[in-house]
């Protein structure tokens, strides 16, 4: 378990076996005060596998991916050499983009619950029992700071623990496992500390025989035209310590990086949209909207207007920037939502008076130009703002690589303790521009990072 002075700076018709449930199993860990039980499976950690074999330099590398959306975790683990076997997803339009856009990939469309080992090895027509990766992102609503944060009290939150339960089944080398940043401070039960559940999610992925390096991240530092918070999760059973490499631009200047890439950068100039279908505003909404400039929000609006459009809101101190905001091309493009077109998430295009398309926002998430999404434009959105930035699976996966060549060249070693778990954080949480300044509101080119406030950026 990782401790406080451990975190640093984040129905089938044939017959089959029924997987043990979340009730059931030891996947949840009764979510008591008592320690995670030990799974039969686990396997005590060691360093090498005796009769590892280095891979051919080049060749493919097969996963399984769980809980695989719209593949933009997928694009990005096979930019760097990985392949899946076998996906599962139940969610009927992202099933339908699977499809389209990767037919020769074997899908599995039950949910998680109902799957176990055999059904993985049975769609991939193979053995899984040297199987490289596991890979997915298990839902996010129930821990994300833009929803209720319901936790393990919503059914998509208990999902996490399925993760665990096919680790312990596949037995991977390694596995990645993705989410919001709302799960590095999520408590286990309401009152908790927080943080707690990620603690004891740990715990049970020990208990297990794996041990877990877990990164808190942003999809900016890494080149990504978009500001996306995420928790990158590499656990493995080889008592290795998995490195994410610190981040490689920035918009400070004492760093020494290049700088971040900006919205325009993704979607002006010679951008051709892909997809132009649109969730727009509707015109009570474009009304306000029209009244603010570019890279302003709702405090660019005359007085009696903000206290029109806000509403009770307007009393409230704190956590409105994204409301009535037109975006600008000279920043970073706000995290990608499912829901561009609400006020208090608003994605308005910086010169056209209407939200950004679905081919833009794919565009910011780095999908390939013709990735095609399938669905309403309510689907194609949902798929988008839950998917995983492609540049941030291709970092993930060369986490990945690096750690099984790590594998694939380590002699073997005694058996011993393992090592404790630890959570990194690689400057998250990122602040580009500034709104408000001095009384005054801001819109346009104001960035964060100004000569007269660089110290207080430092700590941002």
């Amino acid at each position: 378990m990782v401790s406080p002075s451990e975190q640093e700076g984040s129905g089938r018709s044939r017959a089959m076996p029924v997987p043990p449930r979340l009730s059931d199993g030891p996947y949840l860990c009764r979510l008591a005060e008592e320690p995670c039980p030990k799974s039969a499976s686990a396997v005590p950690p060691r360093i090498c596998p005796v009769g590892s074999r280095k891979k051919a330099a080049g060749r493919s590398i097969p996963y399984v991916s769980l809980f695989t959306g719209a593949m933009g975790l997928d694009l990005g683990l096979e930019q760097v050499g990985f392949d899946p076997v076998v996906c599962n997803e139940i969610d009927s339009a992202c099933v339908e983009t699977i499809r389209t856009n990767r037919p020769g990939i074997p899908l599995l469309t039950e949910s998680i619950e109902n799957l176990s080992r055999e059904d993985f090895e049975e769609a991939a027509a193979s053995d899984l029992h040297d199987l490289s990766l596991l890979a997915g992102g298990p839902p996010c609503q129930a821990f994300s700071v833009f929803g209720r944060r319901k936790g393990l009290k919503d059914h998509r939150g208990r999902l996490v623990f399925e993760f665990v339960r096919l680790v312990d089944e596949l037995q991977p080398k390694i596995f990645l496992m993705e989410n919001v940043r709302g799960l590095h401070s999520m408590p286990i039960t309401p009152g908790a500390e927080n943080g707690t559940l990620l603690k004891h999610l740990i715990q049970c992925f020990e208990k297990v025989g794996y041990r877990l390096d877990c990164f808190v991240v942003n999809a900016v530092n890494y080149g990504a035209p978009q500001l996306r918070e995420r928790v990158i999760c590499v656990g493995n059973r080889f008592n290795l310590e998995a490195d994410f490499p610190e981040p490689q631009f920035s918009n400070r200047p004492q760093d020494g990086l290049p700088p971040f890439s900006t919205l325009g950068d993704a979607i002006s100039g010679d951008f051709v949209d892909p997809d132009p279908s649109i969730m727009n505003f509707s015109e009570r909404k474009l009304r306000y909207l029209s009244m603010v400039p570019a890279g302003g929000n709702w405090r660019s609006l005359p007085e009696d207007v903000q206290k029109e459009a806000m509403g009770k809101q307007y009393y409230l101190k704190g956590g409105r920037s994204s409301t009535w905001r037109k975006l600008s091309f000279d920043f970073p493009c706000p995290t990608i939502q499912t829901m561009p077109n609400h006020a208090a998430t608003s994605m308005c295009h910086p010169t056209e008076l209407r939200a950004l398309t679905v081919g833009e926002c794919a565009a910011v998430m780095e999908f390939p130009r013709e990735w095609r999404f399938v669905g309403t434009p309510t689907e194609k959105m949902r798929q988008i703002g839950n998917a995983v930035p492609v540049r941030l699976g291709k970092v993930a996966g060369e986490v990945a690589r690096n750690l099984l060549g790590q594998i694939d060249t380590c002699s073997p070693a005694k058996k011993g303790a393992m090592s404790p778990s630890r959570v990194r954080q690689l400057r998250p949480h990122v602040r580009t521009r500034s709104w408000w300044r001095d009384g005054k509101a801001l819109a346009g080119s104001h960035s964060y990072v100004q000569p007269e406030s660089r110290a207080v950026a430092q700590s941002s």
